[in-house]
C-alpha cells in the first residue's frame, strides 16, 4: 500500500507532499517534495490508496448559510450580535468541536482565520481531482481524508507543539527523534534531513501516517451527514504501531 500526506498552504512555498510505501514490516518515505505545487499534490493523490490533507475540506454549514443570507439582505440573529455561541457556530465546524473535546486542541477556524486562504486552494484542488474522476468525498471515504498532524502526534504520545517555524529547529528535531523511537519500523532515509529542518515536510509525513490509519479503518468515523459538506478531521484511534496492520 502507498499512502500520501499533504501539508497544504495557500502557496506552494509552504506546501509539502510525502509518499509512504508500506510493507508487512514497516514503512518507508519514498518521496518528499517541499515546496510543492498543485501538480505534485494531484499526482500524489492519484498514486496513493489514501491521502491525508492537513487543511479543512469545507466550511461550517451555518457559515455558508449566513453568508448566503447576508448577500441578499439582513440576516437572522438569534440572540443578538454579542451572542458568542451563535458566532462560534459560524466560526467552527462540527468536526472542530469534536477535536476540541477529544484532544483539547483547537483547530483554526476556516471561516475566521487565515487558513481560509488555504481552504480556497484546497477546494480548487478537490474540483480538479473530481474532474479526473477521483472520489473526493469529504467524509474520508474516498481518495482523500482531512487530517490534523498535531492532534495525531498528541494521540500517539509524541511531542506535538512548539516545533513550527525555523526558530524552533531543536523542538522539530525532538519530534523527529520521538517519532523514530516510537516507530523504529519507519524509515525516513535520505529525507530525514529535510524533516529536521522543515516542519512542513514533517507534517506531510505525519499526514501520510494518519492516512494509513484512515485506510485501515483505525480513525474516527465521521458524522457523515455533516461531513459530506463541512469535511471531517480523522483522528487515529490506536497507537502508532497499529498502523503496521
Amino acid at each position: 500500500m502507498r499512502t500520501a500526506g499533504v501539508d497544504l498552504a495557500a502557496e506552494p512555498d509552504g506546501t509539502a507532499v510525502a509518499l509512504l510505501t508500506w510493507t508487512a514490516t514497516g514503512a518507508e518515505v519514498t518521496g518528499l517534495v517541499c515546496p510543492a505545487g498543485d501538480d505534485a499534490v494531484a499526482e500524489a493523490v492519484r498514486g496513493a490508496a489514501k491521502t491525508g490533507i492537513d487543511c479543512p475540506l469545507g466550511w461550517p454549514d451555518a457559515f455558508v448559510s449566513f453568508v448566503g443570507a447576508h448577500r441578499t439582505g439582513p440576516v437572522p440573529v438569534p440572540h443578538g450580535p454579542a451572542d458568542r455561541a451563535w458566532r462560534r457556530g459560524l466560526a467552527w465546524r462540527h468536526t472542530d468541536e469534536v477535536v476540541r473535546e477529544r484532544t483539547g486542541l483547537v483547530p483554526l477556524s476556516v471561516s475566521a482565520d487565515r487558513i481560509g486562504h488555504t481552504a480556497m486552494r484546497c477546494a480548487a484542488l478537490q474540483a480538479v481531482l473530481a474532474a479526473d474522476g477521483i472520489d473526493v468525498d469529504r467524509t474520508g471515504a474516498g481518495a482523500i481524508a482531512e487530517v490534523y498532524p498535531a492532534a495525531s502526534l498528541k494521540i500517539w504520545g509524541l511531542p506535538w507543539r512548539g516545533y513550527k517555524t525555523a526558530r524552533n529547529r531543536q523542538a522539530l528535531g525532538a519530534v523527529v527523534d520521538g517519532l523514530l523511537a516510537t516507530a523504529p519500523w519507519l524509515r525516513l532515509g535520505e529525507h530525514e534531513a529535510l524533516c529536521r529542518r522543515s516542519d512542513h515536510a514533517l507534517d506531510a509525513v505525519v499526514a501520510a501516517l494518519a492516512a494509513r490509519a484512515v485506510a485501515l479503518g483505525r480513525a474516527t468515523v465521521a458524522d457523515r451527514d455533516v461531513a459530506r459538506t463541512e469535511g471531517w478531521i480523522a483522528l487515529p484511534t490506536g497507537p502508532l504501531g497499529s498502523l503496521l496492520g
